[in-house]
Protein backbone atom coordinates (compact mmCIF):
# COMPACT_ATOMS: atom_id res chain seq x y z
CA UNK A 1 0.00 0.00 0.00
CA UNK A 2 2.87 2.02 0.41
CA UNK A 3 2.93 2.84 -3.55
CA UNK A 4 -0.26 5.44 -3.25
CA UNK A 5 0.90 7.50 -0.69
CA UNK A 6 -0.40 10.45 -2.33
CA UNK A 7 -3.24 9.62 -1.97
CA UNK A 8 -3.59 8.38 1.65
CA UNK A 9 -5.04 10.75 4.29
CA UNK A 10 -5.55 10.05 8.17
CA UNK A 11 -8.85 10.17 8.15
CA UNK A 12 -11.72 11.26 6.39
CA UNK A 13 -14.00 12.44 9.69
CA UNK A 14 -15.11 8.92 10.16
CA UNK A 15 -12.70 8.22 13.15
CA UNK A 16 -8.80 6.44 12.85
CA UNK A 17 -9.49 4.18 15.76
CA UNK A 18 -10.37 0.55 14.99
CA UNK A 19 -13.07 -0.35 17.54
CA UNK A 20 -13.68 -3.72 16.72
CA UNK A 21 -13.07 -6.23 14.37
CA UNK A 22 -15.28 -5.90 11.61
CA UNK A 23 -16.27 -2.85 12.57
CA UNK A 24 -18.62 -0.94 9.36
CA UNK A 25 -18.47 2.76 9.71
CA UNK A 26 -21.24 3.07 6.94
CA UNK A 27 -24.43 1.11 6.35
CA UNK A 28 -25.73 -0.47 3.59
CA UNK A 29 -28.57 1.71 2.87
CA UNK A 30 -25.50 4.65 3.38
CA UNK A 31 -26.09 5.78 7.10
CA UNK A 32 -23.34 6.02 9.03
CA UNK A 33 -22.72 3.29 11.78
CA UNK A 34 -21.92 5.76 14.63
CA UNK A 35 -24.34 6.65 17.42
CA UNK A 36 -23.37 10.33 19.42
CA UNK A 37 -24.74 10.06 23.31
CA UNK A 38 -24.68 11.84 26.48
CA UNK A 39 -25.64 15.08 24.58
CA UNK A 40 -27.70 17.68 26.80
CA UNK A 41 -31.85 17.08 26.09
CA UNK A 42 -32.20 20.50 24.83
CA UNK A 43 -29.24 20.27 22.20
CA UNK A 44 -30.44 17.14 20.91
CA UNK A 45 -34.03 17.86 20.02
CA UNK A 46 -34.60 19.02 16.13
CA UNK A 47 -37.64 19.12 15.78
CA UNK A 48 -37.40 20.44 11.61
CA UNK A 49 -34.92 17.76 10.93
CA UNK A 50 -36.96 15.03 12.66
CA UNK A 51 -40.47 15.96 10.97
CA UNK A 52 -38.46 16.21 7.27
CA UNK A 53 -36.28 13.08 7.71
CA UNK A 54 -39.09 10.69 9.26
CA UNK A 55 -41.40 8.34 7.16
CA UNK A 56 -44.41 9.15 5.42
CA UNK A 57 -47.02 7.23 7.17
CA UNK A 58 -45.17 9.03 11.07
CA UNK A 59 -45.67 12.14 9.68
CA UNK A 60 -49.28 11.93 9.15
CA UNK A 61 -49.41 10.21 11.70
CA UNK A 62 -48.47 13.04 14.21
CA UNK A 63 -50.14 15.21 12.10
CA UNK A 64 -53.20 13.30 13.11
CA UNK A 65 -52.46 12.67 16.51
CA UNK A 66 -51.33 16.56 17.01
CA UNK A 67 -55.16 17.49 15.50
CA UNK A 68 -57.06 15.85 17.78
CA UNK A 69 -54.72 16.77 21.13
CA UNK A 70 -55.58 20.15 20.22
CA UNK A 71 -59.12 19.62 19.57
CA UNK A 72 -59.57 17.89 22.53
CA UNK A 73 -57.73 20.39 24.97
CA UNK A 74 -59.61 23.19 23.59
CA UNK A 75 -62.96 21.32 24.12
CA UNK A 76 -62.16 20.55 27.24
CA UNK A 77 -61.68 24.83 27.71
CA UNK A 78 -64.98 25.38 26.11
CA UNK A 79 -66.45 22.90 28.36
CA UNK A 80 -64.73 24.57 31.21
CA UNK A 81 -66.24 27.83 30.32
CA UNK A 82 -69.56 26.14 29.78
CA UNK A 83 -71.16 24.63 26.66
CA UNK A 84 -73.79 27.20 27.16
CA UNK A 85 -71.33 30.10 25.42
CA UNK A 86 -71.73 28.48 22.52
CA UNK A 87 -74.45 29.08 20.27
CA UNK A 88 -76.90 26.46 19.30
CA UNK A 89 -75.59 23.43 20.82
CA UNK A 90 -78.36 20.35 21.29
CA UNK A 91 -76.10 17.70 23.19
CA UNK A 92 -77.58 16.57 26.08
CA UNK A 93 -75.31 14.43 27.97
CA UNK A 94 -72.10 15.43 28.81
CA UNK A 95 -70.45 13.20 26.04
CA UNK A 96 -72.86 14.43 23.57
CA UNK A 97 -71.60 18.19 24.46
CA UNK A 98 -68.23 17.35 24.96
CA UNK A 99 -68.62 16.50 20.89
CA UNK A 100 -69.89 19.92 20.21
CA UNK A 101 -67.87 21.46 21.49
CA UNK A 102 -64.67 19.10 19.86
CA UNK A 103 -66.25 19.88 16.24
CA UNK A 104 -66.72 23.66 17.05
CA UNK A 105 -63.21 23.26 17.80
CA UNK A 106 -61.99 21.51 14.38
CA UNK A 107 -63.93 24.21 12.61
CA UNK A 108 -62.43 26.81 14.09
CA UNK A 109 -58.70 25.48 14.22
CA UNK A 110 -59.67 25.53 10.55
CA UNK A 111 -61.23 28.30 10.12
CA UNK A 112 -63.73 27.24 8.51
CA UNK A 113 -66.91 27.59 10.44
CA UNK A 114 -70.10 26.59 9.26
CA UNK A 115 -71.96 29.21 11.41
CA UNK A 116 -74.36 26.81 13.22
CA UNK A 117 -72.41 27.06 16.53
CA UNK A 118 -70.73 30.35 17.49
CA UNK A 119 -68.89 31.73 20.38
CA UNK A 120 -70.90 34.11 22.74
CA UNK A 121 -69.34 36.13 25.51
CA UNK A 122 -65.77 37.30 26.28
CA UNK A 123 -64.56 34.06 27.64
CA UNK A 124 -65.38 31.90 24.62
CA UNK A 125 -65.09 34.74 22.03
CA UNK A 126 -60.70 34.90 23.18
CA UNK A 127 -60.64 31.32 23.22
CA UNK A 128 -61.83 30.78 19.87
CA UNK A 129 -60.01 33.77 19.00
CA UNK A 130 -56.65 32.23 20.36
CA UNK A 131 -57.18 28.95 18.53
CA UNK A 132 -57.95 30.68 15.24
CA UNK A 133 -54.97 32.06 15.22
CA UNK A 134 -53.00 29.31 16.54
CA UNK A 135 -54.57 27.17 14.23
CA UNK A 136 -53.47 29.47 10.89
CA UNK A 137 -49.73 29.22 12.20
CA UNK A 138 -50.14 25.53 12.65
CA UNK A 139 -51.27 24.79 9.36
CA UNK A 140 -48.84 27.32 7.57
CA UNK A 141 -46.06 25.17 9.43
CA UNK A 142 -47.53 21.70 8.09
CA UNK A 143 -47.68 23.34 4.35
CA UNK A 144 -44.06 24.31 4.61
CA UNK A 145 -42.66 21.00 6.04
CA UNK A 146 -44.94 19.07 3.54
CA UNK A 147 -43.56 21.47 0.77
CA UNK A 148 -39.91 20.77 2.53
CA UNK A 149 -40.59 17.20 2.16
CA UNK A 150 -41.47 16.74 -1.37
CA UNK A 151 -38.73 19.15 -2.13
CA UNK A 152 -36.42 17.53 -0.64
CA UNK A 153 -33.79 15.85 -3.59
CA UNK A 154 -33.75 12.29 -2.99
CA UNK A 155 -32.26 9.27 -4.62
CA UNK A 156 -33.02 5.75 -5.19
CA UNK A 157 -29.96 4.82 -5.99
CA UNK A 158 -29.57 1.01 -6.32
CA UNK A 159 -26.10 -0.58 -5.46
CA UNK A 160 -25.44 -4.42 -6.46
CA UNK A 161 -25.66 -6.47 -2.76
CA UNK A 162 -22.00 -7.68 -3.43
CA UNK A 163 -18.82 -6.28 -4.70
CA UNK A 164 -16.27 -8.40 -7.19
CA UNK A 165 -12.87 -9.13 -7.79
CA UNK A 166 -13.20 -9.91 -11.54
CA UNK A 167 -10.71 -10.03 -14.73
CA UNK A 168 -10.29 -6.34 -16.00
CA UNK A 169 -8.24 -6.32 -19.21
CA UNK A 170 -4.93 -8.45 -18.67
CA UNK A 171 -5.26 -7.86 -14.90
CA UNK A 172 -8.15 -7.45 -12.31
CA UNK A 173 -10.36 -4.86 -10.81
CA UNK A 174 -12.23 -4.53 -8.18
CA UNK A 175 -16.24 -3.77 -9.45
CA UNK A 176 -19.55 -3.15 -8.18
CA UNK A 177 -22.83 -2.23 -9.83
CA UNK A 178 -24.84 0.47 -9.66
CA UNK A 179 -28.71 1.85 -10.92
CA UNK A 180 -30.93 4.68 -10.99
CA UNK A 181 -34.34 2.70 -10.57
CA UNK A 182 -36.94 6.07 -11.07
CA UNK A 183 -37.71 7.80 -14.04
CA UNK A 184 -36.06 10.86 -13.06
CA UNK A 185 -32.69 12.17 -14.98
CA UNK A 186 -29.61 12.06 -13.59
CA UNK A 187 -26.76 14.15 -15.45
CA UNK A 188 -23.03 14.76 -14.72
CA UNK A 189 -22.72 11.71 -11.95
CA UNK A 190 -19.70 11.16 -10.20
CA UNK A 191 -18.36 8.47 -7.79
CA UNK A 192 -15.72 7.96 -5.55
CA UNK A 193 -14.41 5.05 -3.83
CA UNK A 194 -12.59 5.00 -0.30
CA UNK A 195 -10.96 2.47 1.27
CA UNK A 196 -10.64 1.48 4.79
CA UNK A 197 -8.48 -0.47 6.35
CA UNK A 198 -6.80 -1.85 9.87
CA UNK A 199 -2.97 -1.19 9.70
CA UNK A 200 -0.98 -4.26 10.75
CA UNK A 201 -0.23 -4.55 14.60
CA UNK A 202 -2.33 -1.57 15.03
CA UNK A 203 -6.17 -0.25 16.57
CA UNK A 204 -5.75 2.68 13.71
CA UNK A 205 -6.87 2.56 10.35
CA UNK A 206 -5.50 4.18 7.20
CA UNK A 207 -8.25 5.59 4.50
CA UNK A 208 -7.05 5.68 0.75
CA UNK A 209 -8.89 6.93 -2.17
CA UNK A 210 -9.11 4.42 -5.32
CA UNK A 211 -8.26 5.61 -8.67
CA UNK A 212 -11.27 4.40 -11.28
CA UNK A 213 -11.47 3.50 -14.69
CA UNK A 214 -14.18 6.16 -14.87
CA UNK A 215 -15.11 8.16 -12.16
CA UNK A 216 -17.69 10.67 -14.03
CA UNK A 217 -20.27 9.93 -16.61
CA UNK A 218 -22.76 12.55 -18.10
CA UNK A 219 -25.64 10.73 -18.37
CA UNK A 220 -26.93 7.93 -16.47
CA UNK A 221 -29.58 6.30 -18.09
CA UNK A 222 -28.48 2.66 -18.07
CA UNK A 223 -26.37 0.55 -15.28
CA UNK A 224 -22.94 1.29 -14.37
CA UNK A 225 -20.18 -0.94 -13.42
CA UNK A 226 -17.60 0.94 -11.35
CA UNK A 227 -14.05 -0.33 -11.91
CA UNK A 228 -11.13 -0.08 -9.88
CA UNK A 229 -8.18 -1.89 -12.00
CA UNK A 230 -6.25 -3.10 -9.66
CA UNK A 231 -2.82 -2.78 -11.06
CA UNK A 232 0.99 -1.81 -9.34
CA UNK A 233 -0.39 1.44 -8.33
CA UNK A 234 -3.48 0.30 -6.58
CA UNK A 235 -3.79 -0.05 -2.55
CA UNK A 236 -4.83 -3.35 -2.98
CA UNK A 237 -2.20 -5.13 -5.58
CA UNK A 238 -0.75 -8.49 -4.25
CA UNK A 239 -3.69 -8.81 -1.75
CA UNK A 240 -5.69 -11.85 -0.66
CA UNK A 241 -9.06 -12.48 0.10
CA UNK A 242 -7.62 -13.48 3.11
CA UNK A 243 -5.89 -10.10 3.35
CA UNK A 244 -8.93 -8.38 2.93
CA UNK A 245 -10.34 -9.68 6.03
CA UNK A 246 -7.14 -10.00 8.40
CA UNK A 247 -7.24 -5.60 7.19
CA UNK A 248 -11.09 -5.52 7.84
CA UNK A 249 -11.09 -3.52 4.29
CA UNK A 250 -14.55 -1.31 4.36
CA UNK A 251 -15.16 0.26 0.63
CA UNK A 252 -16.91 3.07 0.50
CA UNK A 253 -18.63 4.32 -2.26
CA UNK A 254 -20.08 7.84 -3.03
CA UNK A 255 -22.25 9.07 -5.90
CA UNK A 256 -23.00 12.58 -6.38
CA UNK A 257 -25.35 13.93 -9.73
CA UNK A 258 -27.56 16.64 -10.95
CA UNK A 259 -31.11 15.36 -10.76
CA UNK A 260 -33.15 17.64 -13.81
CA UNK A 261 -36.56 16.98 -12.05
CA UNK A 262 -35.43 19.18 -9.03
CA UNK A 263 -32.88 20.81 -9.95
CA UNK A 264 -30.51 19.82 -6.93
CA UNK A 265 -27.73 17.78 -6.23
CA UNK A 266 -28.43 14.26 -4.79
CA UNK A 267 -26.07 12.24 -3.10
CA UNK A 268 -26.22 8.67 -2.36
CA UNK A 269 -23.48 6.36 -0.24
CA UNK A 270 -22.93 2.59 0.58
CA UNK A 271 -19.99 0.28 1.83
CA UNK A 272 -18.60 -2.97 1.14
CA UNK A 273 -16.97 -5.47 3.85
CA UNK A 274 -14.83 -8.60 2.88
CA UNK A 275 -17.93 -10.39 2.71
CA UNK A 276 -19.61 -8.98 0.29
CA UNK A 277 -16.58 -9.07 -2.06
CA UNK A 278 -17.22 -12.01 -4.59
CA UNK A 279 -13.75 -13.40 -5.89
CA UNK A 280 -13.47 -14.97 -9.62
CA UNK A 281 -17.07 -13.45 -11.08
CA UNK A 282 -17.89 -11.21 -12.86
CA UNK A 283 -21.53 -9.43 -13.13
CA UNK A 284 -23.87 -10.99 -16.33
CA UNK A 285 -24.64 -8.15 -19.09
CA UNK A 286 -28.44 -7.19 -18.69
CA UNK A 287 -29.37 -4.93 -21.39
CA UNK A 288 -31.00 -6.07 -24.76
CA UNK A 289 -32.10 -4.43 -27.67
CA UNK A 290 -36.06 -5.19 -28.47
CA UNK A 291 -38.27 -3.07 -30.25
CA UNK A 292 -35.92 0.11 -31.52
CA UNK A 293 -35.36 0.66 -27.74
CA UNK A 294 -32.84 -0.58 -24.75
CA UNK A 295 -33.77 -2.19 -21.99
CA UNK A 296 -32.03 -2.85 -18.54
CA UNK A 297 -32.96 -5.34 -16.02
CA UNK A 298 -32.73 -3.71 -13.21
CA UNK A 299 -33.82 -6.74 -11.17
CA UNK A 300 -30.70 -8.71 -12.29
CA UNK A 301 -28.10 -5.85 -10.93
CA UNK A 302 -26.83 -8.89 -8.45
CA UNK A 303 -26.67 -11.56 -11.45
CA UNK A 304 -22.62 -12.78 -11.74
CA UNK A 305 -20.89 -16.03 -13.24
CA UNK A 306 -17.76 -17.51 -12.36
CA UNK A 307 -14.75 -16.12 -14.39
CA UNK A 308 -10.85 -17.33 -14.10
CA UNK A 309 -8.69 -14.27 -12.21
CA UNK A 310 -5.58 -12.76 -14.04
Amino acid sequence: MAKQKKDKFNDFGLGEKSSSEGFRALNKDGSFNIEKINIPFFERLSFFHSLVTMSWSKFFLLILVGYFIVNTFFALIYGFIGIENLTHTEGLSPFEQFMEAFFFSAQTVTTLGYGRVAPIGLPANIVAAIESMLGLLSFALATGLLYGRFSKPQSKIRYSNKAIIAPYKDINGFMFRVVNPQKNELLEVEVNVSISAKRDNSDLRDFYVLDLERSSVRFFPSMWTVVHPIDDSSPLFGLTEEDFFKKDFEFIAMLKAFDESSGQMVYSRSSYKPSEIAWGQKFIYVAKRENGKTLVDVSRINECEKAELN
